[in-house]
Order: structure tokens, then sequence, then C-alpha cells
């Protein structure tokens, strides 16, 4: 498996060696306050969205005294978008009334604001803070993990221990940055382009098909 792992990372790094979030953001709250926005909805769609939302509210201080009313006509085109505009603003609120203005930097902290979970915890672990281990369960990591044999099941939590257990901590969440980039290129949910896959000799689906 360590082969294995260490082969993975290696192909995806050299496709993809710029492994940057797919979300566009400035300041590390407009980080946390696009990932929210990203849940059930593409990152594509969230980089439409919040230029026009930053450029409304430019401060931390701005977001966090909005009229969440006002905020929801913003992300609307985002999905729910009632629950995130006011975890946003209740979350800015948090960051400036308990973390100093910050987005603090440890799992424990981050899951007292509103409307983070652990993905969105550990992504903001690892491009804000940089922390070793940052893995971010997503579906496209449970899915493609999962064909290749590195975790099994598909609940995030469950996949996350996995893939901890097997990945060198530094490389974790470049690695799943890469998987996102993978996932939309060639894994795809649907239709998979398995016959250009650079990843297909670890694949168990094309493997054991």
């Amino acid at each position: 498996m360590k082969e294995k792992v260490a082969s993975i990372i290696d192909i995806l790094k050299a496709r993809y060696p710029d492994a940057l979030c797919a979300l566009h953001y400035g300041k590390d709250y407009e980080l946390m306050i696009a990932v929210r926005l990203s849940a059930q909805c593409t990152d594509a769609r969230v980089n439409l969205v919040t230029p026009a939302l930053f450029a409304a509210y430019p401060t931390l201080e701005d977001m966090a005294a909005a009229d969440i009313a006002d905020v929801e006509n913003y992300v609307r085109s985002c999905g729910f978008y009632k629950y995130k505009a006011r975890d946003i603003v209740l979350g800015c609120q948090m960051l400036l009334t308990d973390f100093g203005g910050k987005v603090p930097g440890t799992m424990e902290e981050l899951l007292k604001i509103p409307g983070i979970g652990r993905k969105t915890a550990n992504l903001l672990l690892g491009d804000i803070h940089g922390k070793p281990g940052a893995i971010v369960c997503d579906t496209h990591c449970i899915r493609i993990c999962g064909r290749l044999g590195l975790s099994k099941g598909k609940e995030p939590e469950k996949v996350e221990r996995q893939l901890r257990q097997i990945l060198p901590p530094e490389e974790s969440n470049d690695f799943c940055h890469r998987i996102v980039l993978f996932g939309r290129e060639i894994c795809t949910a649907r239709k998979p382009k398995c016959a250009e896959c650079p990843l297909a000799m670890h694949c168990q689906e094309v493997n054991l098909g």
C-alpha cells in the first residue's frame, strides 16, 4: 500500500503540479465563506457569486454587520441560500467575538463556527494554516479513493480516518486538491475516462472489470 500511495501521489503531482483550491478568495475569512457556499453547489457557481458579495461587504466587520436578508440575495443561486446566508453572517460575527478576527487554527475551534463541518475545517486547516494531515473528504475524494482501493465506504469521516492512516501528512492537503482536479477531468462520477486514465493500473474497477 505504501508503494501504491507513493505512485499515485507522484502521478497526480506530475499531472497537476499546482495543487490549488478551486475556490477564489483573497482573505482567509473569504475562503471560509466560499467553502460554506460550495455545499451542494459547484465551485464554478460559487466563484461567480462571491465577487459581488465580497465587494458589497469588503471587510470582516462589514460581513458580520450585514443584514442576513440582504446576503441571501447575493447567494441565492448557490442553493440553500437562507441557511448559508445565516451561517456566513453568524460565522463572521463569531470570528470577531471569539477568535480575534482570525480564522482559528484547530479542528475543535473551527467546528464551533456555524456551518463548518469536518470537510470545511480540514480545508481551512490545510489551505490557510498549512497544517499537515488535512484531508478534505468531498465527493470526488470518496469516489476516487474508493475506486483506487485506498478506502472503503462512503461516509466522509470513515474515509478520512482510512486516508489518514496511509497518506503522508505533508502530502494530504495537496493530494485532496489534485483528486478534485482529477475527478473533474478524468475520473468523473458517471462516465470516467478509463482509457486515458494515468492511474488505471491502480484502479480496482478497471482491473476487476
